[in-house]
């Protein structure tokens, strides 16, 4: 039988071929003939030549060459030897930043500062109805600046529209004169508590950073809730395209809820969401009195709440112990006081909501684990308090992201990403912290692996790569830079799956396909266990199934 037919509707996906149906009013489907691999709950690989599923989506049998296969399916996949993995849960990325990162201006692949405004120029040009030129991606860093970029550079280009750019890592602005005169930025507007507004001769530079971002929230029209879907739209086929099953959504709004419902509500909600809450408001605003329960499918949950102690790394806003060491008057910016902390966290954990905490710097790292001490002796239990990014850690700290049962969060993109940044932030005295996953792993913590999309690609199999080496694209550092940090194949495979379902209590039915939980998984190109790293970052998604069905088919 050519092409694809589903039972799932009758409808045809075309471009491949292999699924037999059968007249039989058996329910199950048996996916055939795959080199089927993954992880149990311990990290042992688990092989299998052959999966039946049953027909609520989940695993019901993983079958080895010599067992026998059972003849009354109504759905039968022949993947012709090909490689069959669990589909990867990202355990920390931006939904809806993604999807409007992929239909605004995307800075993230310029080289230069005047490639970037020659970027910004063709937009506007390409845009003329648009009210604001809304993008993001930039750095400064990989541009080689030496330095935040300016209004009037932008004003050169686009002086007649307000220009709103963010950062690549979210934690900056960049935006011309016209966006601050909406706003109603002048020479004598102040720095918010958590942000800073860059001034060069006393007059704002252009460059608002972390909640000094927040003075432009009323002045940027709101995206309209069709926006709103077609930017999840957008999002879900790029993650499906990269093999992502799960996400955890870090900072859901009421609207980017609402937008997922909707999808949820007209059956489009193909990936698998769990959301932390932007903030005790937006918590209390959509789940209520406790986390919401697995909803369409187990598709969507409010696990928890999404709360920052600091800054990021690139515009100085990590919050260090000591000074920066490229800018010894700062230490960066503290969102909260420990108090603050400790209330919302008190406030989250009373309702039964997780909690999961922004912290980058080693100061930031300290306050957190330092709350969780304190708050662990009243919330007892299996809590699985997590730390996002954990990217500089004293290394006296390291041990007690285990000793509180603390999930370190992290994302192993940003050490190839910010490998030169962090050595001029930190100098050579406090590098040794940084990044530290095998360090954590050794200790006894938990990790759990995402991308921080879109501050990076979605990608997952960049972010393997990296693990297992150190290196970036490009083989640097050779050898790894700090090479005793890099984790074995199995261990970085663990983090993107089990670890990140484990993270986010959802490993009762997500991050590995053992029998009993959904079959999400992929057909990919290569054998993961034995495809060298480099191979591994080229490694292409050719099939993406959630609860048995496909979802995505590489054309």
């Amino acid at each position: 039988m050519s092409g694809w037919l589903k039972k799932y509707g009758g409808t045809l996906l075309a471009g491949a071929t292999g699924i037999v149906l059968s007249p039989a009013a058996h329910a199950d489907s048996l996916i055939e003939n795959v080199n089927g691999m993954t992880l149990s709950s311990e990290g042992k690989v688990i092989r299998f030549t052959a999966m039946l599923v049953d027909d609520d989506g989940k695993v019901k049998q993983l079958l080895e060459r010599r067992d026998k296969r059972p003849r009354d399916v109504d759905f039968q996949f022949d993947g012709k030897g090909q490689t069959l993995i669990p589909g990867f849960f990202d355990a920390h990325g931006h939904v809806m930043g993604m999807g409007f990162g992929a239909l605004t201006l995307d800075l993230s692949e310029t080289k230069t500062l005047a490639e970037a405004l020659a970027k910004v120029s063709q937009y506007a040009a390409d845009n003329p109805n648009r009210q604001w030129i809304i993008g993001n991606g930039w750095n400064q860093e990989t541009w080689g600046l030496g330095r935040f970029p300016t209004a009037a550079e932008l004003d050169a280009v686009v002086p007649d529209r307000p220009v709103f750019l963010s950062r690549v890592d979210g934690h900056a602005a960049w935006v011309n004169g016209a966006a601050m005169q909406a706003a109603g930025i002048s020479n004598s507007s102040k720095s918010t508590i958590g942000g800073t507004i860059e001034k060069t001769g006393g007059k704002p530079s252009g460059i608002f950073v972390d909640a000094a971002m927040d003075l432009f929230n009323d002045a940027i029209p709101a995206p309209k809730p069709a926006e709103r879907d077609l930017a999840l739209g957008k999002a879900q086929d790029i993650l499906l395209a990269n093999g992502v099953t799960s996400i955890a959504d870090m900072g859901t709004t009421m609207q980017d809820w609402q937008s997922f419902r909707r999808a949820g509500d007209k059956g489009e909600l193909k990936i698998r969401i769990v959301s932390y809450a932007y903030g005790i408001d937006n918590m209390i605003a959509i789940a209520g009195p406790a986390p919401s329960p697995w909803l369409y499918d187990d598709h969507l949950k409010l696990a928890g709440v999404k709360l920052y102690i600091d800054g990021a790394l690139g515009s100085r806003g990590a919050l260090l112990k000591q000074p920066y060491a490229d800018q010894p008057g700062e230490s960066g910016l503290s969102m909260l006081t420990s108090a603050q902390l400790k209330n919302k966290m008190s406030r989250a954990a009373m309702d039964g909501f997780q909690t999961a905490v922004h912290a980058i710097g080693d100061k930031a790292n300290d306050e957190i684990l330092s709350a969780i001490e304190e708050l662990q002796a009243t919330y007892k239990g299996d809590r699985r308090w997590r730390v996002e990014h954990a990217q500089i850690i004293d290394p006296v700290d390291i041990s007690r992201f285990a000793a509180t049962g603390t999930i370190a969060s992290m994302q192993p993109v940003h050490q190839t990403s910010d490998r030169l940044m962090a050595e001029a932030r930190l100098g050579p005295e406090r590098i040794n912290g940084a990044y530290a996953w095998k360090s954590l792993l050794d200790s006894g913590a938990a990790l759990a692996f995402g991308t921080d999309v879109p501050v990076e690609s979605s990608n997952p199999f960049a972010g393997l790569a990296a693990a297992m080496t150190r290196e970036d694209a490009a083989g640097e550092p050779f050898g790894g830079w700090m090479p005793s940090e890099r984790l074995s194949r199995e261990q970085a495979w663990q983090a993107y799956t089990y670890g990140a379902a484990y993270a986010a209590f959802a490993d009762d039915r997500l991050g590995s396909l053992e029998p009993g939980k959904r079959a999400d998984f992929l057909i990919v190109d290569q054998d993961i266990l034995l495809a060298t790293p480099a191979q591994i970052r080229k490694m292409q998604v050719l099939q993406t199934w959630i609860s048995g069905k496909p979802v995505f088919i590489q054309k």
